[in-house]
């Protein structure tokens, strides 16, 4: 996977641009080639150079990330704008902005939501939340450790798809044990109740 930024993502310097990914990375193609957010070119020639660049068998799929619902709605405006395979955007238990319109619109068109921050920018708020009295209950309950939690926290939300960033090993480790955890009711509740869901619509946040 890689990203295009927003001022080269028109047709003067979108294949450049992917052409350098594709050196950079050592490989012929990308999985998943992302506009980073909106910029000046106009959306409709970028989605047009998306698909171009998946006929010449530069990508196999593209989407956006950064785009909140009023983007994803002239998106699906546009010839081949549907053909967006994911929205990256910034979602953690501490930040659920998405769940009152965004994600219910991508999940009713079948559009994964890939969750950049899951477990929140390092610092005062991950430290907040991973110290939280409902995320420290609900590890204890399960014998996980706090961070599987804020994940399989996302993964009870259908189409979310968590994506943890680090280094170490033995992080990749204990974040990927999170796919088996189960949350109960009552895990959910507590949550809830800590760090509660939207009632009105609320900028996207981006970090």
């Amino acid at each position: 996977m890689s990203k295009v930024f927003p001022h080269n993502a028109g047709k003067d310097n979108i294949f450049k641009s992917c052409d350098a990914s594709l050196s950079r990375m050592g490989t012929d193609y990308l999985d998943l080639y992302l506009l980073h957010w909106r910029g000046s070119v106009p959306l409709r020639e970028t989605v047009a150079c998306m698909e171009e660049l998946v006929a010449r068998g530069k990508i196999r799929h593209w989407g956006v990330s950064n785009f909140d619902l009023d983007d994803m709605r002239e998106l699906w405006s546009i010839p081949k704008g549907d053909a967006c395979v994911t929205n990256q955007v910034l979602y953690h238990l501490g930040s659920r902005g998405v769940e009152f319109d965004l994600l219910p619109w991508m999940q009713q068109r079948d559009v994964p939501l890939m969750a950049y921050c899951p477990l929140a920018q390092a610092g005062a708020l991950r430290r907040g939340l991973l110290g939280s009295a409902a995320v420290r209950v609900a590890a204890e309950r399960h014998n996980a450790a706090p961070e599987q939690i804020l994940l399989a926290f996302l993964l009870t939300k259908p189409g979310v798809l968590p994506i943890p960033r680090t280094g170490q090993a033995e992080h990749a480790r204990v974040n990927a044990e999170a796919v088996g955890l189960r949350l109960s009711a009552e895990d959910l509740e507590e949550l809830d109740r800590a760090f509660p869901a939207p009632t009105s619509r609320v900028p996207l946040d981006i970090q």
